[in-house]
């Protein structure tokens, strides 16, 4: 029998503040001078990072499904060991356990297996009285389980909160406090749930305000009080093994941290220092290779997806782990592992120890899962059953080899050195597992890191071609016409000089350039460029999911990231000509981005794919600047009319007007008055207003076309002479300039030959073997390939 003081918290269901007030009352216990021990109720982990940082110990998970029944108490134990008090966090609501098993997992379940007290915390927000019958048939449908208090969250007011502790009094349940709604200690989430504690660096701020509120407004010495009155715990604590030794021979065994893989259940890393093996973390987002001695590889849970492009540009250790596991240092990978070792995560390259690609879909896949191996290998050997679980929105392709049939479903990869799967294992429920690893890391052989390799840099998105056009250059990087300006043009701007001494209204811009469309002026608003749109996009909105098309114009990625969002990137690949295929953008977007025709790649999407984004609840921008060099504006959508439907526009690079800054966005109504909002007063300059109302003309339009069918002369003859010279132009270019591969040092052989090209290496998708080259005039392409001849 042990004597630990514990409660349980748990919650009528999801959502009501369970994680918030656990790790509230952890740190504010810890404070009083208590060792406090936190726990997690069913797979998360993402909670027990939390816990771990308010209580400077491990975060424990206690799940029957995953261990089984026998164990709970005993990994309890293990786990609070030296404690004074134990808070164990509950899942979902008190009842929900896995479906069709009466409640098997639950919160309840768990507390009567650890015999403890319950603390139910309930979001008072929307009700009053009413919470009171919540609660009551909270406490009376299972007489097996002791509610012993009562939090309330998310009061409105001191009224509010006082008509529902008068309510809750007949219960006979006390309201041990109550918490306001308070925005500063709310945890933000992210598309599989809470944002890892190890990615926030307010964390620990955020904890210590937290912990202030809980001291503040809840009873923490009455809650001290249930937790001692709870019975002695009839069971013995768990042990990871016999104790080994931990020798400078053990095997080495290298285990991925950091901010990109945050999950593993700390019992893992117990288990193999149990069996004598020396656990080193690395952090693949900063370490350039394995530790020394590496004969064991162990890749966990994560946001591999979220953090792709930095992990990419990792090459030394992507390189180090691709020799290692080719060489048969044994590896095994979970989920955010698996999706590490494939070729790429949507588009950006990743080991590529797996033939297989990643990608992200609007589906999120999530449950507990009964799994059998279908073949002797590295975990375990055919026939073998275990329990785990899934939880992951991106999907890779099973090999022939599968790691796992889940529930009857192949899943990953299996062989007799390596072990990549989505299913996240407990090892303690199923020790085996951990023994077969660590007898294959003891005889397994190092593999040396590979000569060193620089790093990739991550793309900048505030690169420009402007940046390369210095001026004793022929100046292909900018896609700006060289054509004279039309006499036209110039006499409106010159015109618009004698109107400077009077603030700018753009009004009568905005009227011409909603007749050039066909629209209504309240579905214009003339703008400061189109980077100025996008910066009015990425405010307009709290985006919950946006999207961003690539390779394409950098700055809407730009504008987004810097108003806070995290952004989610659709790259698009050079096998397929850059061509968006059908569910490449995944369907809880709200926000998608794309060029057409696309910078850089010139590809001009059909209009009927672009509508095919749009769904409700969903703002489609689509980035025309280039549009008006494709001859009749094929694909364009400036002239319809659908919800969350929004079209950029540009008059720079046709006009030869980069300095005056004139753009516009059409679409619409609600969502262009959103940017108008966002919008700062005399935005649009006077001479900016003036080339609107010129370049919306019928005269002007009529030119564009011819111009834009010049463009089309003057490429094909472009891609003609690029495919003479042994170069091959990637895809079938609409705007005025190509995307080409090319050797690594050819933009720098050309820029000392006097030619400036548009590197590709600052866009995401593309890298150094890619220039873009603009189209110019046919003497201009003949001596640019006579330089380029030059070099080959």
């Amino acid at each position: 029998m042990v004597v630990l003081p514990r409660l349980v918290v748990a919650a009528p269901a999801s959502g009501h503040g369970k994680t918030t007030v656990s790790a509230g009352l952890m740190a504010a216990l810890r404070r009083t001078g208590m060792v406090v021990s936190g726990h997690k109720i069913g797979p998360d982990y993402i909670d027990p990072g939390y816990h771990a940082l308010a209580t400077g110990r491990p975060g424990r998970n206690l799940d029957p499904h995953l261990v089984g029944e026998d164990l709970v108490a005993p990994l309890f134990l293990h786990g609070a060991a030296g404690a004074d008090i134990a808070v164990v966090e509950g899942v979902m609501g008190l009842y929900d356990g896995m479906l069709g098993t009466d409640g098997y997992a639950s919160t309840s379940h768990v507390a009567s297996l650890l015999a403890a007290p319950v603390i139910l915390v309930v979001d008072v927000s929307h009700a009053s009285r009413s919470i009171a019958a919540v609660v009551h048939g909270m406490a009376s449908y299972d007489r097996g389980t002791r509610i012993a208090g009562v939090i309330l969250n998310k009061a409105g007011s001191q009224r509010h909160s006082d008509e529902v502790i008068a309510a809750l009094e007949p219960t006979g349940i006390p309201v041990l406090g109550v918490l306001h709604r308070d925005d500063g200690i709310s945890a933000p989430s992210r598309h599989l749930g809470l944002i890892p504690a190890e990615e926030r660096a307010e964390a620990a701020g955020q904890l210590d305000r937290l912990a202030d509120h809980i001291v503040e407004h809840i009873d923490l010495a009455e809650l001290v009080r249930i937790a001692r009155a709870a019975p002695d715990v009839h069971s013995r604590s768990w042990a990871p093994g016999e104790s080994v030794s931990h020798s400078e021979a053990g095997p080495v065994v290298a285990i991925a941290g950091g901010r990109a893989f945050t999950f593993r259940y700390t019992e893992t890393e117990e288990l193999l220092r149990a069996a004598g093996c020396r656990t080193v973390t690395f952090d693949p987002l900063r370490d350039e290779k394995l530790p020394d001695g590496t004969t064991g590889i162990y890749l966990g849970g994560g946001f591999p997806e979220v953090h792709a492009a930095d992990l990419s540009a990792n090459v030394p250790l992507r390189e180090h782990l691709r020799a290692a596991i080719t060489a048969g240092v044994p590896t095994v990978a979970e989920c955010a592992g698996l999706l590490y070792l494939c070729r790429d995560v949507d588009g950006a390259e990743m080991v590529g120890a797996l033939d297989a690609s990643a990608r992200m879909t609007s589906r999120l896949t999530l449950g507990y899962r009964t799994a059998i191996a279908t073949t002797d290998s590295l975990l375990a050997t055919a026939g073998t059953r275990v329990t785990g679980h899934e939880f992951h929105r991106t999907v890779v392709e099973p090999g022939t080899a599968p790691g796992w049939l889940l529930d009857g479903r192949p899943d990953g990869f299996a062989t007799a050195a390596l072990h990549a799967s989505y299913l996240h294992t407990h090892w303690a429920g199923h020790p085996q597992l951990a023994q077969r690893f660590v007898d294959a890391a003891r005889t397994a052989t190092p593999m040396p890191a590979p000569p060193p390799r620089p790093r990739l840099h991550a793309p900048d998105l505030h690169h420009h071609g402007d940046r390369e056009a210095t001026p004793w250059l022929v100046d292909l990087a900018v896609n700006v016409s060289r054509r004279p300006r039309p006499t036209w043009l110039d006499d409106a701007l010159r015109a618009a000089l004698g109107d400077l001494d009077r603030y700018p209204d753009p009004g009568a811009a905005r009227s011409a350039l909603a007749d050039r469309h066909g629209r209504t002026v309240d579905e214009v608003l003339p703008t400061a460029g189109g980077a100025e749109a996008f910066t009015l996009i990425a405010r307009a909105r709290a985006w919950r999911a946006p999207v961003v098309v690539h390779p394409q114009f950098t700055e809407p990625e730009a504008a987004l990231a810097a108003a806070g969002h995290d952004v989610r990137r659709v790259i698009l690949r050079a096998d397929d000509g850059f061509v968006l295929g059908p569910g490449a953008v995944p369907d809880d977007a709200d926000l998608v981005v794309i060029g057409n025709p696309t910078n850089p790649t010139s590809v001009l999407h059909p209009a009927g794919t672009l509508r095919a984004l749009l769904r409700p609840g969903r703002v489609v921008v689509v980035d025309e600047a280039f549009m008006d060099a494709v001859p009749g504006e094929t694909e364009s959508l400036a002239g319809e009319r659908h919800s969350g439907l929004l079209v950029i526009r540009s008059l720079t690079k046709t006009w030869a007007i980069p300095g005056i800054r004139a753009g516009y966005v059409v679409g619409a109504a609600d969502v262009i008055a959103d940017l108008a909002a966002q919008q700062p007063p005399w935005s649009v300059s006077t001479p900016a207003a003036a080339a609107m109302i010129a370049c919306a003309s019928a005269r002007a339009t009529s030119e564009a076309e011819t111009i834009a069918r010049e463009v089309t002369a003057d490429r094909a003859a472009l891609v003609e002479a690029l495919n003479e010279a042994g170069l091959t132009v990637t895809g079938a270019p609409a705007g005025p300039f190509v995307l080409v591969p090319v050797p690594t040092d050819t933009r720098e052989q050309l820029r000392a030959r006097g030619f400036a090209v548009r590197r590709g290496d600052t866009f995401p998708g593309l890298g150094e073997q890619w220039v873009r080259i603009a189209v110019r005039d046919r003497a201009t392409t003949v001596a640019l390939l006579d330089a380029w001849r030059s070099i080959r």
